[in-house]
């Protein structure tokens, strides 16, 4: 094992897997810092039992996956544990003995930490390593997300009267609200923040449209509270972008492009823009193609950068740190001539869907992050949104185009 490699890993807490020869996960274990932790199994002086000695000799590589906090380590720990089966954590494979998160499936789900013997028709998730962690984690979570964890609900109750739990009684719009959360909890538990905050996003933005502000308010409040959370994570991976590409800056600010037509007709474009890694709508923009008639990716790209960043230069408005594009090489070097012609100085990458193959201006060769990397899943998550949000407007522009020749 390179012991470079090992001393490069950040002194933050996280997840770290390490793989055989054969690439395959062998074990996966969570640290406070994963530099400290993982440097124990390679000191000279460690004495360590046969089985851990004798999967020290199998390791050629270690993979890590940064987080806020230790106990959010923990959340991923399991859900890792549980998709790869590492030969090597065969005790969290003898699920009987550890903790579980446990929901309820009933008409007013209930959450607890049990160690089940035999499962009822729950939804489970772990098994966790430690009961502690666990306490404290879902502790912080149930501030933003309130649920209740009594055997034998009550109209009221302590955790009731401090806003932890929402109480028996409820019904209607209130008790939708709670399915909300254990349904925000269930995401949570999986691993899947950027679902959740998306989702979170997107309720708050049809209750300010049917002016139920005080929906919208409450939604905004858990927004910020969960960012929080999760912040010192959203950072780290920017970090390791900055890193692993070989940016000049962390890319607080990303703004990504795509472009969506059929045929080179109804052709769009599209852009979205991310702040401190979460989700910025605000800053989404939309861009129907008005110089191109024909079938031309390259030109269609060109022409919305031009008009986006005029635009920005004009209006003295604020320069992303990182300009994400969809495709691969031609597309990037349709923006880095964009960006030359504009005199603008700023990093740019762009990311083929295929083969997850990452280019950029200074590189011959594509970067390519390991597949489970939170960077790569990161990069996605924006390819994927400007995916998106390209083909809405497209669609809409040819139901317009449709309905209009049908008159």
């Amino acid at each position: 094992m390179d012991k470079k490699k090992i001393k490069s890993l950040p002194d933050a807490p996280g997840v770290y897997m390490m793989r055989n020869g054969r690439k395959r996960i062998i074990y996966i274990g969570k640290a406070k810092s994963l530099r400290k932790r993982v440097s124990q199994y390679f000191r000279k002086k460690s004495v360590l039992d046969i089985k851990t000695a004798k999967m020290v000799g199998y390791i050629q590589n270690i993979d890590f996956i940064t987080t806020a906090t230790e106990d959010q380590a923990l959340i991923l720990e399991a859900m890792l544990i549980r998709k790869y089966r590492p030969y090597y954590n065969i005790e969290l494979r003898d699920d009987k003995s550890f903790p579980f998160v446990m929901i309820t499936k009933d008409r007013f789900p209930r959450v607890f930490i049990v160690r089940p013997k035999e499962k009822i028709d729950a939804f489970y998730f772990g098994p966790f390593t430690s009961a502690n962690l666990l306490r404290n984690c879902l502790k912080q979570i149930r501030r933003i997300f309130s649920f209740c964890t009594c055997k034998n609900p009550k109209k009221s109750c302590l955790y009731s009267k401090i806003g932890l739990c929402p109480g028996a009684d409820i019904k209607g719009k209130k008790l939708v609200s709670y399915k909300r959360n254990i349904k925000n909890l269930r995401l949570f538990l999986e691993g899947k923040n950027d679902k959740l905050l998306a989702g979170l996003n997107q309720q708050m933005l049809v209750a300010s449209r049917k002016k139920d502000y005080e929906t919208a308010i409450r939604i905004r409040d858990q927004i910020r509270s969960f960012s929080n959370l999760t912040q010192n994570k959203d950072i780290t991976i920017l970090e390791q972008l900055k890193k692993s590409l070989h940016l000049k800056k962390i890319p607080f600010r990303i703004e990504a492009f795509d472009i969506s037509n059929t045929s080179g007709t109804f052709a769009t474009g599209a852009m979205v823009s991310f702040l401190n890694g979460l989700y910025d709508k605000n800053n989404y923009r939309r861009f129907k193609i008005k110089s191109v008639s024909k079938i031309d990716d390259y030109a269609m790209l060109k022409e919305v950068l031009l008009r986006r960043y005029r635009r920005v230069i004009k209006q003295s408005l604020t320069l992303p740190d990182l300009i994400v594009v969809d495709g691969g090489k031609g597309q990037l070097a349709c923006a880095k001539e964009v960006l030359e012609e504009l005199k603008l100085d700023i990093d740019l990458i762009s990311i083929a869907k295929k083969e997850e193959e990452i280019f950029t201006p200074i590189r011959n060769k594509a970067v390519v992050l390991p597949f489970d990397s939170s960077s790569l899943q990161f990069l996605r998550c924006v390819r994927d949104e400007v995916h998106r949000f390209a083909i809405s407007y497209h669609k809409l522009l040819r139901k317009k185009g449709f309905l209009s020749e049908k008159k």
